[in-house]
């Protein structure tokens, strides 16, 4: 009896398992990927376990999160890590909101200085700085606002420069099927202001070129003399 009870159980756990695939968790942040094909738990739920993890903090670090000055600390700290990461919760999908129009224009379309705030995967501390994206387009255009939109979905993320870069372009090219995109982003990252080398004036400048701006140099070079002009 007891062998048919827990061959009863592993029947039930792999009938789970095999449904939990089918809903996709098993690209759920909280399993594999970082890249969310559907959404977590609500925003609300994390927050009481993120707080005591902040107070965990203030107290590994010596202070008394009883203290007046602390006592709404960890909420307050758990309630803003939410919002610098609320890209997680994003999806291209949502934020074009059928602002994708069919138009008859072949020439380039640059939005620059696009301000743009992050968060170190490295050492969870802000870098910022400014995107500019341009594109060729291919029959379809795409509204400005949605190209500074698509940088905050992937902004508000954990992140590294690099990557950043690269995914705001792919994100660019699967919204509209371009000829091409560019995209550069400068940044200043506080990792390296504040710890370590300590260097204040230091920028960090990543570039993806896609398509004809990767093929055709003077494409390429129109491109980066526009977001150089003042």
């Amino acid at each position: 009896m007891k062998e048919t009870q827990t061959n009863g159980l592993s029947d039930d756990n792999n009938m789970q398992s095999a449904t939990c695939k089918k809903n996709g968790h098993e690209k759920c942040t909280f399993h594999h990927d970082l890249e969310l094909d559907h959404r977590p738990p609500t925003r609300e739920a994390m927050l009481p376990e993120m707080s005591r993890s902040y107070r965990l903090l203030l107290s590994s670090l010596g202070e008394n999160p009883d203290r007046q000055g602390l006592l709404k600390t960890p909420e307050r700290a758990a309630k803003a890590m939410l919002f610098f990461t609320k890209g997680y919760d994003q999806s291209l999908e949502e934020v074009l909101n059928d602002a994708i129009f069919d138009e008859d224009h072949d020439e380039m379309v640059v939005v620059k200085d696009i301000e743009m705030f992050s968060m170190c995967e490295h050492h969870l501390v802000p870098f910022y700085g400014k995107v500019s994206i341009g594109y060729l387009p291919c029959g379809k255009i795409l509204g400005l606002s949605k190209l500074a939109r698509i940088v905050e979905i992937y902004c508000r993320r954990l992140q590294v420069q690099e990557r950043l870069t690269k995914q705001i372009a792919v994100a660019v090219t699967k919204a509209v099927q371009p000829a091409g995109v560019a995209v550069v982003v400068e940044g200043t990252h506080m990792c390296m202001v504040m710890r370590g080398v300590q260097k204040i004036n230091s920028k960090t400048v990543t570039s993806t070129m896609l398509g004809v701006f990767r093929d055709d140099p003077k494409t390429r070079e129109e491109f980066l003399n526009l977001v150089q002009s003042k």
